[in-house]
């Protein structure tokens, strides 16, 4: 494996980083959709203030964005407006520990699918606000079946933020 990797589209370089680096601070959204398996999902959300605090909103759904997230954006700006967020299958947990750990981060689904994968399982869901289904990675153990509603917590120091228009990220590390 290399100790750097050039992401290319349409023979244009994308980014190019270490593996690791890919995986973590994604350029843009094709590049975050690229590395990783399952794909990393996506949701159109609208950044709003309320009462001090900043939340991603889409369909019912609220989730808190820690201050550490608003800290690294690019601009203030993308506040109040329609952007793109970014979470991977591993950092979304059915867990009764990450629900409570992440209270302000939890959103309702319903589960679709479930596919044991042996060493993890894969939970296919769907929820308002979001077309076509949400993929989480969790412990092979869960208890979550195919159409439960159940409760799934965002691991949120793990979102990543993307321009609408340009598809760019909008954090800095």
């Amino acid at each position: 494996m290399g100790s750097r990797i050039v992401v290319m589209r349409d023979g244009f370089i994308q980014q190019c980083d270490s593996p690791q680096n890919l995986y973590d601070y994604p350029a843009n959204l094709f590049v975050a959709g690229f590395i990783g398996s399952p794909q990393m999902n996506f949701f159109n959300v609208t950044l709003e203030k309320q009462g001090g605090a900043v939340y991603a909103l889409f369909g019912e759904n609220k989730i808190k964005v820690p201050e550490e997230k608003l800290q690294k954006l690019i601009s203030d700006e993308c506040i109040g407006k329609e952007v793109i967020m970014g979470i991977r299958p591993e950092n979304i947990s059915d867990s009764k520990e990450a629900c409570e750990k992440f209270s302000d981060s939890t959103i309702k689904v319903h589960v679709e699918v479930t596919e044991l994968m042996g060493s993890e399982t894969y939970l296919y869901l769907s929820t308002t606000g979001k077309e076509g289904n949400i993929i989480a990675r969790v412990d092979p153990r869960s208890t979550s079946r195919t159409n439960d509603d159940i409760v799934v917590a965002f691991d949120t120091s793990r979102l990543h933020f993307f321009d609408k228009d340009s598809e760019t990220t909008l954090l800095n590390r």
